[in-house]
């Protein structure tokens, strides 16, 4: 029996046996709401852009001028010299070393123990383990507030009082619960014939762990420790309750000292203090931007 091969004869019932040829011309866009749509997008933009460069303008500004003048005004004399005092006489650099000093190990014991205790939660089975990430979800719940007092005690009678130790044990404790619920979420996204094979080929599970399982989530990885990062970085209050060495303090913390005497604060390196912070971490954003995309598409909160 001949088959056609015509396509315009193997049409459905109701339409002759006739396959319209597809038009070679594109398909016109309806104009729609473009306009609209762009001023939003425009609005928007003024919205998160001005702080910004306004921050940027007024750390230029001389305290007579900030003082003086009105506050959306141009500077009348740029005032770079206030970089050069923020970072000097306002100790900006020393700030920021105390910062990386106790974010940076605080942020890998998040990440290893928090991967490590999601794999054990999702992957492993064993009893227990549903209970166990109920715990760490009650974690989630708990303020920071009920604990500083319990835990100042705890740092100054096994003498942690006075070094980084108290912000980085701090920071992982308080890191924890979200990192091991977030990393468990991404776990269920992991086929389980991968850990399967790899039983079957003899692998164990630090073995699955390490090689199986990281690479397939290295982009929630980043994605979790980039929040993490910018949770543990800005934060005041725990840092101002463990610090109470003037060598010790973070950048938050240190951007209290620009309030001089009888509470007279100086502005323009105040404002160049703080951009130097903010502008450094949203240059960390931007240059990991498209990965952290990634790795809040690979993954769904599940039930």
């Amino acid at each position: 029996m001949a088959v056609d091969s015509n396509p315009k004869t193997a049409g459905g019932p109701g339409s002759g046996g006739r396959i319209p040829a597809p038009s070679g011309r594109p398909l016109r866009r309806r104009p729609g709401n473009r306009p609209w749509v762009a001023l939003l997008v425009a609005l928007l933009l003024v919205v998160e852009v001005y702080p910004l460069v306004w921050m940027f303008l007024t750390s230029l500004k001389s305290n007579s001028d900030y003082l003086n003048n009105s506050t959306w005004s141009l500077p009348t004399t740029w005032e770079w010299g206030n970089y050069t005092e923020a970072w000097t006489t306002g100790n900006i650099g020393l700030y920021i070393q105390n910062s990386l000093l106790a974010v940076l190990p605080a942020l890998a014991l998040i990440l290893l123990l928090g991967t490590a205790a999601g794999f054990a939660l999702q992957v492993m089975v064993w009893k227990g383990r549903n209970l166990t990430l109920l715990v760490f979800l009650a974690g989630m719940m708990v303020p920071p507030q009920m604990i500083l007092l319990p835990l100042f005690t705890v740092y100054f009678r096994t003498g942690l009082s006075g070094t980084l130790w108290p912000l980085i044990l701090t920071y992982t404790g308080t890191g924890l619960p979200l990192t091991v619920f977030m990393m468990a979420t991404y776990y269920k996204t992991v086929p389980r014939e991968l850990f399967e094979a790899a039983t079957i080929d003899g692998a164990g599970i630090l073995r699955a762990f390490w090689t199986i399982s990281l690479p397939m989530v290295r982009n929630a990885l980043l994605t979790v420790g980039l929040v993490q990062f910018f949770f543990v970085w800005n934060d005041l209050l725990i840092a101002l309750t463990f610090t109470n060495n003037q060598d010790l303090r973070t950048i938050q913390v240190g951007l209290l000292n620009f309030t001089g005497d009888f509470g007279a604060t100086q502005y323009g390196p105040l404002f160049a203090a703080i951009c130097i912070n903010v502008f450094g971490t949203l240059v960390i954003y931007l240059f990991l931007n498209q990965k952290v995309m990634k790795g809040l598409t690979s993954g769904a909160v599940k039930g």
